[in-house]
């Protein structure tokens, strides 16, 4: 029988994850898509797209499937999959680990002002006396910027905010990274960018814009990431595949 093995996607290294232990013949891999995009990449394994019903919905399907473990690569941000992933294997007593890419940190000549909430974001905002603002924070984290009427927004997201918030002037970018250097300065130099809001997400794919701020001196406001349950923590797949080894040799042995 095969060991069946949970990974709750969201990052580009779920997908790597995926294929590389769905090449092995001793497991079943299940992917787990929250189901935000429209017609999402799907995963090499079994895939399945929504969420579980909270906590009580996760630890059910955890029984139900015979989960042996689970790998949790959300993205940084979605912090309440992480709770219930922690909270669902902590009741089923099934071995979770944490792939998480690092986040970014600041270097000499970088300009960025960390917030905590995007209240705090808009707050930094009006005291920073911004005007042209590239909003990089992803669809479904706009409605706080409505009321800042004096401030033009670039919004970059991968599909389009549905609804759209009332946002008094902005400009709606559609684009899908990795994005490159070059791209990235002309874009910044072009739309006379002076602050960029993000999250800090980590990774390569959209790096760019903050080395291309740091050239040209704009300020970054970065929302750092929030808590997570205190696990053990893969920033590699390599790291992740060695991990789910040695746990699935605990458990047989237990």
């Amino acid at each position: 029988m095969k060991t069946s093995i949970l990974i709750l996607g969201g990052i580009t290294e779920a997908y790597t994850l995926a294929e590389t232990l769905a090449a092995r013949a001793d497991l079943r891999v299940v992917n787990s898509l929250a189901g935000r995009t429209s017609n999402p990449r799907l995963p090499v394994g079994e895939t399945r797209i929504g969420g579980f019903g909270g906590v009580a919905g996760l630890t059910a399907y955890l029984r139900e499937q015979s989960i042996h473990a689970v790998i949790d690569a959300t993205h940084p941000f979605a912090s309440r999959m992480g709770w219930n992933a922690f909270a669902g294997c902590c009741a089923t007593a099934v071995p979770l680990l944490r792939l998480e890419r690092p986040g970014w940190t600041a270097v000499p000549g970088d300009c960025w002002e960390p917030v905590s909430d995007w209240e705090q974001a808009v707050a930094t905002l009006r005291a920073g006396g911004s005007r042209r603002v590239l909003l990089a924070v992803g669809r479904q984290e706009l409605a706080p910027f409505v009321g800042l009427d004096d401030i033009w927004f670039l919004i970059r997201a991968v599909t389009p905010p549905d609804p759209m918030p009332p946002l008094s002037a902005f400009h709606l970018l559609l684009s899908r990274g990795p994005f490159d250097l070059e791209s990235e300065r002309a874009l910044l130099a072009d739309q006379m960018i002076d602050t960029i809001v993000c999250k800090n997400s980590g990774g390569e794919a959209t790096t760019a814009k903050l080395v291309a701020a740091r050239e040209r001196g704009i300020r970054v406001i970065m929302h750092e990431r929030p808590q997570r349950p205190a696990l053990p923590a893969a920033a590699t797949v390599e790291d992740a595949v060695r991990w789910l080894d040695e746990a699935l040799v605990r458990a047989r042995a237990g």
